[in-house]
């Protein structure tokens, strides 16, 4: 699959949250290195901006992150070891994660929120738009949310933010959208942004999601935002800004998102994730289904 357009090809991920909610297992290993299945999580995300024609990745880092740019560099020695066994198939897995992308990174220093992870990718993104893809959220490979993204950004302009109906009770735990119909059926035109509000001063519910298509005048508005909610610079509060005066840097649209979603920052969702592409594998699929349907009969 190939980007809609051709002058999109940076995919900014961000990556130096310390993962407390999965202590211990984060003490000394990144969050986003944790398995899904048999691969890091942050390899799905890498392989979704690759899929939607993303071809050079930034991910901003912070300390202890090293595995990350281990895991996506080679690894000779261990190549030589399964090249010398004959075991072709574990050579390609290995070789794999290392011809993703042009991959680079960068040190964000201080954790002041997602606007100013954001906007450490200035130098590298200059003046271009670009995508942001958080590590948390897996998008199933079979849903081309991205690449949708992409396509609308290539035709209206300005920014685009990936939007999933949540119930009103949940709508807290993200920032919600105040939001105009289109002419297609899964694109909205954004007016509002509010960054965590509580059920009864949200304007609806439709929550944001991590995926993002950034115009690049959101950096000139970071650098003058405020640190906002939890004393940190909230992109929420940038793209709120472009929404009001699309003179500077467009439109906001929404996609708003149908489709696989799972939330690898929460233990319970993490869990679901895994038993759900595994149980979708061809290689692992038939025997895992098989014992989890006597699992859950067993436990009724």
């Amino acid at each position: 699959m190939t980007s809609a357009n051709p002058g999109i090809s940076k995919a900014v991920i961000p990556a130096a949250g310390l993962g407390t909610r999965f202590l211990p297992a984060t003490k000394a290993t990144p969050k986003e290195m944790l398995p899904v299945v048999d691969k890091p999580a942050i390899q799905y995300v890498v392989e979704e901006a690759v899929a939607a024609g993303l071809s050079d990745v930034l991910m901003v880092t912070g300390r202890n992150k090293r595995p990350l740019e281990d895991h996506f560099d080679r690894n000779y020695e261990l190549e030589e070891a399964l090249t010398r066994k004959g075991d072709a198939e574990r050579l390609a897995k290995v070789q794999e994660s290392s011809d993703l992308a042009a991959m680079h990174y960068v040190r964000q220093g201080d954790p002041r929120g997602l606007g100013h992870a954001v906007l450490c990718a200035a130098p590298h993104v200059g003046d271009e738009p670009f995508a942001v893809l958080l590590g948390d959220d897996l998008i199933d490979p079979r849903d081309a949310l991205l690449s949708r993204m992409v396509q609308v950004q290539a035709r209206s302009g300005g920014s685009v933010v990936a939007l999933m109906e949540v119930a009103p009770e949940q709508i807290h735990l993200y920032g919600s959208a105040a939001v105009e119909s289109t002419d297609s059926d899964d694109v909205v035109r954004i007016t509002g942004l509010v960054e965590k509000p509580e059920a009864a001063d949200a304007p609806s519910n439709y929550a944001i999601i991590g995926r993002y298509i950034l115009d690049p005048h959101v950096f000139e508005i970071l650098r003058k935002t405020e640190p906002g909610r939890g004393g940190e610079i909230q992109l929420t509060d940038a793209l709120q800004q472009l929404a009001e005066d699309e003179k500077v840097g467009g439109p906001v649209h929404g996609v708003v998102f149908r489709g696989r979603r799972y939330d690898t920052g929460d233990r319970g969702d993490y869990l679901r994730a895994i038993v759900r592409l595994a149980c979708e594998r061809e290689d692992l699929g038939p025997d895992f289904r098989t014992w989890l349907r006597s699992y859950v009969t067993e436990e009724m």
